[in-house]
């Protein structure tokens, strides 16, 4: 089973956390540094999937919740106290998600998240070759205006099958927006 929603974090150090308590799809924040293009991949996610922001409990993810949560409301949010997300040395006073259990995660995560069935994209590498999106001198432009009509960021040829399935976009949704894209391409010739 997989959780239906996709968990807005701080950091790949959280995705990473993340990844290993969890089998999630995860938007990463970089931190305070939170830009308009990743608040508009969160509308996105919050409206193809739900999301459940899950930041840091200190001043910065605190900051980052309310900023999200005031440009995408009706995120659902999951929580850590300070001490769950407390580093276990000693030494390092270092606070986050990446420093919980994984049990902890798993706990915070239960009140809010959705289970669905795992399923598989229609869409396979040998789609995105011949759509001309991967493998040609043409290709970065095109997912570039394929990121923008679909509203899922921009992609190298790597993370495009990976985004595609992340919001859930049909192989017939692909197509379609392909052949949008070619028409607009058209007229403006």
């Amino acid at each position: 089973m997989k959780i239906k929603e996709i968990i807005v974090v701080e950091g790949k150090d959280d995705t990473s956390k993340i990844m290993q308590a969890v089998e999630a799809d995860t938007i990463e924040t970089n931190g305070s540094a939170i830009d308009k293009e990743i608040l508009n991949r969160i509308k996105h996610a919050k409206d193809k999937r739900g999301v459940i922001i899950f930041t840091d409990p200190d001043y910065p993810g605190e900051r980052i919740r309310r900023l999200i949560d005031q440009h995408v409301p009706g995120c659902k949010h999951a929580f850590l106290t300070r001490e769950q997300a407390q580093s276990s040395r000693a030494k390092d006073q270092s606070l986050g998600i990446e420093h919980a259990s994984n049990e902890v995660i798993r706990s915070a995560l239960a009140a809010v998240y959705e289970l669905i069935d795992k399923t598989e994209s229609d869409i396979r590498k040998d789609d995105l070759l011949q759509a001309g999106l991967i493998g040609q001198k043409e290709s970065k432009q095109l997912r570039e205006q394929l990121g923008k009509q679909l509203q899922i960021g921009h992609t190298n040829g790597k993370q495009l099958l990976k985004r595609l399935t992340q919001f859930q976009i049909s192989k017939q949704e692909l197509h379609e927006a392909l052949a949008l894209l070619r028409q607009e391409e058209r007229g403006h010739v």
